[in-house]
């Protein structure tokens, strides 16, 4: 009766820890796991709108604390947007215009921070146009190791598409 008893245990313990675990949230194709609720464009035009009721705050002096609240709440909302590096590395560049804002807001200097929060909403809104790779850029990130796995000929990979020499 002791060991039906801890085999039951163990059991009802095994299962309610594998049903409420992490994996169960994500969305996973292949190796590929997404844990973000909302699509890149999504995430783009949901940070557009938290950088307006930031840029409305300050527009109304409203305290320091609530725009710095909010101006953090626009930076965590910045980390749904995962689409490709170019827009990572764009998105990390309109962060710090975000920060600069927060700066110039614990400085007291409301007119600085507008306009390093519209120059952050220029630069969120440019994500945009970002989000799909175009042809060429395809073409310079493929490696001669892809062909060869894949068993293709490809003269264009791995070449540079810019006119620098």
């Amino acid at each position: 009766m002791k060991f039906l008893k801890g085999t039951a245990i163990a059991t009802t313990l095994a299962l309610s820890v594998g049903a409420f675990s992490t994996p169960v949230n994500a969305v996973c194709l292949g190796m590929a796991c997404m844990y973000n609720k909302m699509t890149p464009l999504q995430a783009i035009m949901a940070t557009e709108l938290t950088v307006d009721e930031v840029l409305n705050l300050v527009h109304e002096n409203a305290d320091k604390v609530v725009v710095l609240t909010a101006i953090k709440s626009t930076l965590r909302a910045t980390k749904e947007i995962n689409a490709n590096d170019k827009v990572d590395r764009n998105r990390m560049r309109a962060n710090l215009s975000m920060k600069a804002a927060r700066k110039a807001v614990k400085d007291d200097d409301y007119v600085g921070a507008k306009e390093h929060l519209l120059l952050a909403k220029e630069r969120y809104a440019g994500l945009e146009h970002m989000l799909e790779l175009s042809q060429k850029d395809r073409t310079s990130q493929q490696t001669h190791f892809l062909n060869r796995i894949l068993g293709t000929i490809d003269e264009g990979a791995g070449k540079r598409t810019s006119n620098k020499k």
